[in-house]
């Protein structure tokens, strides 16, 4: 039977809003994962393109990856001289410069031109009309030197193409030798340094290996200490009846109102204090300690839960921390998913607090590794950090697709029998 209320009737114009929304919010990440398999060449033109895309050319049964088409502009010989300080190199001369088998070559040295002449062979004669490609490498860290093609404009093909290895290409360029950026990737990964390892020994090779598993270990004891801090709190605060408890949660929550750009400078000299600066300590030891929105989530779940079944447990003789352990805890299941998503999402992205607390490179987290690579090298290779910073978003969205279910469990249901 169809719905008589027209104001609760689904449309699509009730959706649409939603869809615009949602597409403007997913496009930033879209760009994010096609500039991170376009090519070097590719990324940064003007205007840009979305799809990734490669030159190729077919030599012999080969298919070859190539640079973009250079046009050559005018007629030129390709010639090998057999003599000379260019001996067994191909050179791209004017015709006027070869001449029966002799290649005449002008160099000035201190002011004076000085003209020679070598035996040279003709390779191939280049009309203007050609194009010149080379043979595109992934890394620029090869041994090999990249062929050299002239070929007629519509022997180079373009297609759609997804550079794949720019992933393993974003791991390998972020270690910090550039000695070591030569050596295979396993080997890099095997020789890297680990967080509970490393004790300021630079010996080791700092990679994305290193910063990864930095990030992880600060992202997980952070979601141990604010569960097991803020849960302890929020139940002081929501199931055992105190004086003042209302007074202390309100302070609790304007703290909140404190950024921590005000915190910087004292929370420095703290740590400092306790020798704890270029450590992993700062970032993980005071999640111990709580955090006001955690405990006003989590206090405000608690609150819907009855009071029945507490009472009940102690009737039976269970103490409150069994009460806590056995039946809050339990029940609280989407909350603490929510704190526990939240809190791994504000570990798993922090750049301010591991600029002020961390010194050494061995113990970077993965937001410094990828700002210490932009910014050393200057113009960056925005494939490889886009990459690299695709491989430190899809954690995080796997992640929310496997609690989504919980999470939105937990959000809907926070609150309503606050009081």
């Amino acid at each position: 039977m169809p719905n008589p209320n027209p104001l609760t009737r689904t449309t699509p114009l009730v959706h649409l809003p939603l869809l615009v929304l949602s597409t403007l919010f997913a496009l930033p990440l879209l760009w994010l994962l096609l500039t991170a398999v376009q090519p070097r060449e590719q990324v940064g033109k003007i205007p840009p393109e979305w799809l990734p895309r490669q030159f190729y050319v077919k030599v012999g049964d080969e298919t070859v990856a190539v640079t973009p088409p250079v046009p050559i502009g005018a007629d030129k010989l390709l010639v090998v001289p057999s003599e000379g300080p260019k001996r067994g190199q191909r050179l791209l001369v004017d015709p006027a410069n070869y001449l029966d088998g002799v290649l005449e070559q002008h160099t000035q040295v201190a002011g004076r031109m000085i003209e020679a002449r070598y035996p040279a062979q003709l390779v191939q004669t280049v009309p203007a009309r050609f194009v010149m490609v080379k043979e595109w490498f992934l890394s620029k860290y090869t041994s090999r030197e990249a062929r050299v093609f002239y070929l007629e404009p519509n022997q180079v093909e373009r297609r759609v193409a997804p550079v794949l290895g720019n992933y393993p290409e974003a791991v390998r360029a972020l270690t910090v030798s550039e000695k070591d950026k030569a050596r295979p990737l396993g080997e890099l990964l095997a020789r890297s340094s680990l967080p509970w390892t490393h004790k300021g020994d630079r010996s080791k090779t700092i990679t994305f290996l290193t910063y990864l598993s930095n990030t992880l270990l600060v992202a997980l004891l952070s979601v141990i200490g604010t569960l097991s801090s803020s849960s302890l709190v929020a139940y002081g605060l929501s199931r055992i009846p105190w004086r003042g408890r209302r007074t202390l949660f309100s302070i609790t929550l304007a703290t909140m109102m404190v950024p921590f750009p005000v915190l910087m400078v004292p929370l420095y000299g703290v740590f400092r204090s306790l020798g704890w600066i270029g450590t992993l300590l700062p970032l993980w030891v005071p999640t111990f300690f709580g955090g006001a929105f955690n405990i006003f989530l989590l206090r405000q779940f608690f609150l819907t839960i009855p009071s029945e079944l507490s009472d009940a447990a102690r009737i039976d003789g269970c103490s409150e921390f069994a009460i806590f352990w056995r039946i809050i805890l339990p029940l609280s299941r989407p909350a603490l998913s929510v704190v526990a998503l939240f809190t791994f999402l504000s570990a798993w992205n922090e750049f301010l607090a591991p600029l002020i607390f961390l010194t050494e490179p061995e113990t970077f987290t993965m937001a410094l590794g990828l700002q210490q690579y932009q910014s050393q090298f200057g113009g960056s290779e925005w494939h490889l950090l886009m990459a690299a910073s695709a491989l430190l978003v899809m954690p995080i969205i796997v992640l929310f697709f496997f609690a989504q279910k919980t999470f939105i469990q937990g959000i809907s249901t926070t609150g309503m029998g606050g009081r």
